[in-house]
């Protein structure tokens, strides 16, 4: 430790939290962790344990070699996470996924926190802005940050608003759409023209497509979140399909100003996907905001002329969140460009996902470690897990529709060659990769690119 350095702040002691003050604590430079609880708990909340979970106990994939998720598992592991440290501890059987006693994982966590001696934790609610002494500070307070809070982070950020009922769009990897049937093309070619993917129905899939949204499982309210209000501007599309059978066709699915090269009957609905990602890698279903059940969403959409083989890297969903625009508002550190003694960490920054929580929180400590020791930190490439999902949060994604995300390999670029030589009747011809064999190329190359970086800290 060097003598004399000013502690961080990191505020909120759930998995974000926790990984961003083990990892600043390691670096030698003192942190004060602050959690609310005991002193005021939450209503998803049942301890007062440091990264206690609240829902699932699967950390999902640990299979570095196929899925994205195991890239940022493996890659975590490199940097000394706690949260991965915690879970190979406290894991249960679970196949290839990584699952956890809840209590005994929570434990671990709050057990090293408290006997690292460059650590302080502070059972106490931050309800205003930080004070000006505290001159690097993570806010990593989930989607269940406090009112108070949640009106001090107003003043940082100028949002206009933080919770409400969130209902987000499916978004799909592109290249799992049916082209044959699906075109490029603006509404009366508009902007560059061809900006929007577009898919066709007639008037008997119309018909069914709305009786499907009618008939759907909905999601319900949990008790603490029914006071929580729509965002006004996400309404769920079976919303709109109540009041009335054409309400769509006149709205988000009206076939008008488009032109199907692929067809001569004019189509009676379309469904728009707009790019989500700058790689152009993914796509979401433009006004299709929905509080439908997976199962459903699936079956549904997959009726879609053209998404019959759809894969989501995201499906629909509703629920109380907690999240800032931080492509608009964050630098690739996470710090907060117009106000640089802050930076945010977790789900509150537009990740889902424990896994994706902690993450960032981990960049988020080593990030702020190195302006308290006048160092520099550079950005993962984007071929990592860590380097796709840090990109998309603070660039890649589209500000004007972000949502929140979790890790996939959509958010890396594509391979340079997606093809193998194969043999064929003795004869050596170019093949292209299957999608399993393009995953594992991916996370072959993510692992040889963070091995490099690694080497540069």
């Amino acid at each position: 430790m060097q003598e004399n350095l000013k502690p961080i702040h990191v505020i909120g002691g759930g998995l974000a939290g926790t990984e961003a003050a083990w990892q600043i604590a390691n670096t030698g430079v003192p942190v004060v962790l602050h959690e609310m609880r005991p002193e005021r708990s939450t209503d998803a909340h049942q301890t007062d344990g440091l990264a206690e979970l609240v829902c699932s106990n699967s950390f999902r994939s640990d299979d570095a070699e196929n899925n994205a998720v195991g890239m940022l598992h493996w890659e975590m592991r490199q940097l000394n996470s706690i949260i991965m440290a915690a879970a190979e501890i406290a894991k249960v059987p679970a196949g290839s996924a990584l699952a956890v006693d809840r209590d005994v994982f929570s434990d671990e966590v709050t057990k090293r926190l408290e006997a690292h001696e460059l650590i302080t934790i502070e059972r106490a609610e931050v309800i205003e802005m930080p004070p000006e002494g505290w001159d690097n500070v993570i806010i990593a307070t989930g989607p269940l940050t406090s009112e108070a809070l949640s009106n001090a982070i107003l003043e940082i950020t100028g949002e206009d608003k933080l919770a409400f009922f969130d209902a987000i769009a499916p978004i799909i990897h592109k290249d799992s759409i049916n082209f044959d049937i699906a075109w490029f093309q603006s509404r009366y070619d508009k902007g560059e023209g061809a900006d929007y993917i577009n898919l066709p129905m007639n008037q008997e899939q119309y018909v069914t497509f709305i009786n499907d949204l009618n008939s759907s499982e909905k999601t319900v309210f949990k008790e603490w979140e029914e006071n929580t209000p729509y965002f006004d501007g996400c309404m769920p599309i079976e919303v709109m399909a109540e009041r009335g059978p054409e309400t769509l066709r006149f709205g988000p699915m009206k076939p008008v100003g488009l032109t199907n090269p692929n067809s001569d009957v004019r189509p009676y609905a379309v469904v728009q996907l707009r790019q989500d990602n700058k790689l152009g890698t993914l796509y979401n279903m433009v006004g299709f905001q929905t509080k439908m059940k997976y199962g459903d969403q699936t079956r549904t959409f997959k009726k879609i002329p053209g998404l019959e083989e759809a894969e989501f890297a995201r499906l629909g969903g509703l629920h109380r969140n907690t999240f800032i625009n931080s492509p608009r508002l964050l630098d690739d550190t996470l710090k907060v460009k117009d106000h640089p003694r802050f930076r945010f960490a977790g789900q509150i920054t537009g990740v889902e996902g424990y896994v994706e929580s902690s993450a960032m929180g981990l960049l988020a400590g080593r990030h702020a470690a190195a302006d308290r020791l006048g160092t520099k930190l550079s950005t993962p490439p984007i071929t990592t897990a860590f380097g796709g999902l840090i990109h998309h949060i603070t660039g890649g994604a589209n500000a004007k529709s972000f949502q929140p995300m979790n890790i996939n390999f959509s958010l890396m670029p594509d391979l340079e060659d997606k093809f193998h030589m194969v043999d064929v009747n003795g004869t050596m011809r170019r093949k292209k990769l299957k999608k399993a064999d393009r995953k594992r190329a991916k996370a072959k190359r993510g692992r040889t690119d963070f091995l490099h970086w690694l080497d540069t800290l």
